[in-house]
């Protein structure tokens, strides 16, 4: 457990140090993911392609995106990528605490920070997608102003929520 000392949001666009926590964060992220979704795997050699790609190699995989860590001291203690602007639209994904340091504001920190950047870029719309059992998730983003979409991914069970960043957080 580490200290209380202040939670700090570092920015890394495109450009991500191995030393900073991200892949165990990613890696926790995506195997808790492949468990709730019933296809369990004991270690990231498992996980799908593209996913291990990301915890393995992340500055490649998230290139063109903006990546937030969350962290206390030497300790990470959360994630969240947002994706490269695309036609005033941008997308949040990977949002994760270390169970060891929910609630604590994290991850309304992460969304808080991913707000500001994607604001600074231009962004009109934020959008994200969520399993639906993550409720806890989805009570987040709706205190923080995203609201139900018509769904822009094939997958079942898959939310998909946006924000209009011109109205701010909380309309």
């Amino acid at each position: 457990m580490t200290d209380q000392r202040e939670v700090v949001i570092v920015r890394r666009p495109g450009r991500i140090p191995p030393e900073d926590g991200l892949a165990e964060l990613l890696a926790a992220y995506h195997l808790r993911t492949e468990a709730e979704k019933g296809a369990a795997v004991a270690g990231v050699d498992g996980l799908p392609d593209r996913y291990r790609t990301e915890v393995l190699d992340p500055q490649t995989a998230f290139v063109d995106d903006v990546v937030l860590v969350a962290s206390s001291g030497d300790t990470a203690m959360g994630c969240l990528v947002v994706t490269a602007p695309e036609e005033g639209r941008a997308e949040v994904k990977r949002l994760w605490t270390d169970p060891a340091f929910r609630g604590r504001g994290i991850a309304s920190r992460l969304i808080g920070a991913a707000l500001a950047h994607a604001a600074e870029s231009g962004v009109s719309t934020v959008g994200l997608s969520v399993w639906k059992w993550r409720t806890g998730a989805i009570a987040l983003y709706e205190r923080l102003g995203f609201t139900v979409t018509e769904s822009w991914d094939e997958r079942d069970q898959l939310v998909c929520m946006e924000l209009d960043c011109r109205l701010g957080v909380d309309g």
